[in-house]
């Protein structure tokens, strides 16, 4: 097939004919060239590639390169994922030589006594310690914890980047680091301290699933690598599924509100898509205090 045309996959998906390792099921819409999500830029109508607006631009026609979501086209697309990961690495090396006070005082905590205070000191986002519920999603303790969650963001993150941008790459790392937060708030046991990135983490994974199924992807590989994570999360001990849960209902939510908004309104639907999503974490939060202190 010539270079155009793009390669066919025995999965019927052509290839990315700047990556030859990426099936598609998406082309520039001038070309027809076969373009992933990296690729992508969008257009007044549809998507094109790299090369065509290079082309339009030079004959005054063209546009600023978008991502799939809006998103203004970089040229580094793993920046966020990098500074995300960075922070975690410098988090545990800090909890390290801090020890245990570190995570008693940054971890998810609901409601517990802390007799390390005297009295009857209470602690935990129930008593306004609300900031628990992002900085636990950057604290890990053990080499692997931190380990396994930093090799799912590398293999996540940088697509994700792409595909949304900077902007709203980083509200999903976020919003669902907090959607995986108020669930262990709403539904683990009130002195239970939990701590990790695994809320955002399969955030990243909902995200992913609603991108590959909004690009036509082959959707199995994410899906046995969902299915393989959730096995783990529901039958290792110790694991805060309701921080798992939390954080891939979230995440696919907001990928969904941010690839298939309309173009036309796209920024104000995605604002919303994020800003629901807050609401009804605040709003379960705010509930579930009331049933603790009020």
């Amino acid at each position: 097939m010539t270079e155009q045309q793009g390669q066919q996959q025995p999965s019927g998906l052509a290839v990315c004919y700047r990556h030859q390792d990426r099936e598609t099921g998406i082309r520039c819409t001038r070309c027809e060239r076969p373009i992933c999500p990296e690729c992508m830029i969008s257009a007044s109508v549809g998507y094109q590639c790299p090369a065509c607006v290079r082309g339009a631009s030079a004959a005054g026609r063209g546009s600023a390169p978008r991502t799939l979501a809006g998103g203004p086209l970089v040229a580094d697309t793993r920046l966020v994922t990098k500074i995300i990961l960075a922070l975690n690495v410098a988090v545990f090396i800090a909890v390290l030589s801090a020890g245990d006070r570190l995570v008693t005082d940054l971890g998810m905590l609901g409601h517990a006594w802390d007799p390390s205070r005297g009295g009857w000191d209470f602690i935990g986002v129930a008593d306004g310690e609300w900031y628990r519920m992002l900085t636990s999603a950057f604290l890990h303790q053990e080499i692997w914890h931190v380990g396994f969650n930093m090799l799912g963001l590398w293999f996540l993150g940088p697509q994700l980047e792409a595909a949304l941008g900077r902007l709203r790459f980083t509200a999903l790392y976020l919003i669902s680091a907090l959607a995986g937060s108020a669930l262990s708030y709403v539904l683990a046991a009130p002195n239970q301290l939990s701590l990790g990135a695994s809320g955002a983490i399969f955030g990243l994974f909902g995200a992913t699933a609603v991108l590959m199924r909004r690009m036509n992807y082959d959707m199995r590989p994410i899906g046995i690598l969902l299915a393989i994570n959730l096995l783990i999360t529901f039958t290792w001990s110790g694991i805060a599924w309701q921080a798992h849960i939390g954080g891939l209902v979230a995440g696919a939510a907001i990928a969904y509100g941010m690839v298939h908004a309309p173009r036309a309104r796209r920024t104000p639907v995605q604002v919303l898509t994020c800003a629901a999503v807050l609401a009804v974490i605040v709003i379960a939060c705010v509930v579930r205090t009331q049933q603790l202190v009020g």
